[in-house]
């Protein structure tokens, strides 16, 4: 860059020498016409308009100059702060994941689809009142929040072993995690929602994850079971199981086994 401005600082003094040069040239040329007028002299006549219309165009060639290496101070001053602020981008970038979700939009969608369908399946309730009072949730589910949406980072990605990473991308794991937090989400919905709000297929599931979540190991925390995961993004197969291996070993999630369930708990930042 300093090579660049070096440059340019050259080629600009170059070519002001050459205008100097060239306006002494015809300052000598004016000192021979006043010599002899060109008004005594017809051929001279249109030597004389020529001159005076370079001299006029030189001058304001002149004065444009002046004003360019005015202004190159100030244009090195700009360009000294755009390297710093690109520098600082790149630094934050290097901690920043190449996929930001839209995480609530997702999550209140996959919601109101769960509530439609529960409310469309109920056994012969009908709507529901609007002046119903909502059931009262269990202590222990009080302020548990949203699932945790902890994505991962290029570096943490580029740290992993080429084995354990194998072809995965940074895009595919956070997507994942997304899936993770949508299953976590439903299952919370679950749990909490009273029994006649349910349809009878999803009561019995209910049943079950409310026993999973009063367990020691999973209480007060977002989960969902290995049954859970149909897509769109984290399927079980090859890749799946290799991006669920990835989130355990860098922190994003645990495991246990409960009765018949494997059961996937979703982490929170320390």
């Amino acid at each position: 860059m300093e090579a660049k401005k070096a440059a340019a600082g050259t080629s600009l003094e170059s070519l002001m020498s050459s205008f100097n040069t060239r306006i002494a040239e015809l300052q000598d040329l004016v000192i021979a016409r006043n010599m002899y007028p060109a008004t005594s002299v017809t051929d001279l006549s249109a030597v004389d308009a020529a001159l005076k219309g370079m001299e006029l165009q030189l001058h304001s060639i002149k004065d444009r100059l002046r004003d360019e290496t005015l202004a190159i101070p100030k244009a090195k001053k700009i360009i000294d702060a755009s390297l710093r602020q690109q520098k600082k981008l790149q630094s934050m970038s290097v901690y920043a994941p190449s996929y930001f979700p839209e995480r609530t939009t997702t999550i209140l969608e996959t919601n109101r689809c769960l509530m439609s369908e529960f409310s469309k399946q109920d056994l012969g309730v009908g709507s529901l009142k609007l002046d119903e009072e909502p059931a009262a949730l269990p202590k222990e589910k009080k302020g548990r929040g949203s699932p945790p949406l902890w994505h991962i980072t290029a570096n943490e990605l580029d740290s992993l072993s080429s084995y354990m990473r194998g072809r995965l991308t940074l895009e595919k794991v956070n997507v994942a995690i997304n899936d993770m937090a949508t299953y976590a989400e439903a299952n919370a919905h679950l749990i909490s929602a009273p029994k006649k709000k349910l349809a009878e297929n999803h009561w019995e599931k209910a049943l079950e994850l409310r026993d999973i979540a009063m367990t020691d190991a999973v209480k007060g925390k977002h989960f969902f079971l290995e049954s859970d995961i149909k897509g769109p993004a984290l399927k079980l197969d090859n890749t799946g199981k290799a991006i669920l291996t990835v989130l355990r070993h860098l922190g994003r999630i645990s495991e246990t086994r409960i009765g018949h369930h494997r059961v996937i708990i979703l982490l929170k930042p320390q």
